[in-house]
């Protein structure tokens, strides 16, 4: 078989998309399979319009002889690659991630809409940007053979909003590997790193921080602190695993990588309610609203409690669901075999 795999960010870049087409590039190619990237590079010094054209040529370059030309996101791959298809006559598939319309809104904006109310209450205000996001972006979902989401959450909300059939779209749940040797904590540090971008509601989540800090002390604990630092991956996971917990409070985080993450290490973690892996991760996870301040206080101190973190790490190696890259390229490979047939 002959892939194509179009992403807009590829290693060393740092981010989901990233991920996935790197570990699926080499899962494909393990099987011996003809497997070609297509990302952003130097193109991105150059003007919008620009960089999205010579992206549409690259896609031709290399899909012109591609059987499955998988794309993984909605807008800077998921366009050109629209126009390319169309040209070359060939289908393809989009893979969600998460969603760059209501990301570049409330970064543009500071409004901190929640992601499952964005496109109830916030369509009528976009930009002229943003309407060409939402009408070309939505072009492009609805063009592909198939639409692939990591989470039904997700899809429940884009089926509608972008006029989905429900028959074209899948769920291809996101990587969850095999469980790492797991550790006591060396530290008392909550790990937060993330991108610095206003829906990931970093300055909420350290205001919040600051406060708990105090409710430590109140009770007479050690001191915790927050670290929101990246590294690159590997290192990252590393991190994670010395840590003392994990915290995400975003506005909407569809399926966390980094949730994961700690799940294979054996890490407890809070995780924002507002999520797409909430029922995957019931029985391990601890929820907060990431608009309710004291909530996130009182599950922080809480998770301080030495007693507390230990039934909850338990809890996180309690769970036993495993989901490979290699099961993820075969689930891609079955939606494909029945657009193909």
């Amino acid at each position: 078989m002959k892939i194509l795999i179009a992403s807009g960010i590829y290693p060393p870049d740092i981010g989901g998309p990233a991920q996935y087409a790197r570990n699926l590039y080499e899962t494909w190619k393990s099987k011996g399979y003809d497997v070609k990237v297509a990302a952003y590079r130097w193109e991105r010094a150059l003007p919008p319009g620009i960089r999205h054209l010579l992206y549409f040529t690259k896609i031709l370059r290399k899909g012109w002889n591609a059987d499955l030309i998988l794309v993984l996101d909605t807008w800077s791959a998921a366009v050109p690659t629209m126009f390319a298809a169309k040209l070359m006559r060939k289908k393809y598939i989009i893979r969600t991630g998460g969603d760059f319309l209501w990301e570049s809104y409330v970064e543009r904006t500071g409004d901190l809409v929640i992601f499952r109310d964005f496109y109830q209450t916030r369509v009528d205000t976009l930009s002229g940007k943003e309407r060409l996001i939402y009408r070309w972006g939505g072009a492009a979902l609805r063009s592909a053979a198939k639409v692939i989401f990591s989470t039904d959450w997700q899809r429940q909300i884009f089926v509608p909003v972008y006029h989905l059939e429900n028959a074209r779209t899948a769920i291809v749940e996101n990587f969850c590997g095999q469980r790492q040797t797991t550790t006591e904590p060396d530290n008392r540090s909550f790990i937060g790193g993330t991108r610095s971008l206003k829906w990931k509601n970093l300055d909420f989540l350290k205001d919040a921080f600051e406060s708990a800090r105090e409710g430590v002390q109140r009770y007479g604990l050690l001191d915790i602190d927050l670290d929101t630092g990246k590294a690159v991956y590997d290192s990252f996971v590393e991190k994670i695993r010395h840590s003392y917990a994990v915290i995400l409070t975003s506005l909407g985080d569809i399926s966390p990588n980094m949730i994961f993450d700690a799940i294979r290490v054996g890490t407890p973690f809070i995780l924002t309610k507002e999520t797409g892996v909430a029922d995957r991760v019931r029985d391990c996870a601890l929820f907060v609203d990431p608009q309710n301040k004291k909530d996130i206080i009182d599950k922080i101190v809480w998770l301080s409690d030495p007693k507390n973190r230990a039934m909850q790490a338990q809890k996180v190696r309690r769970f036993t669901w495993v989901h490979t890259w290699e099961d993820i390229a075969r689930e891609i490979e079955v939606v494909f075999e029945k657009i193909a047939g």
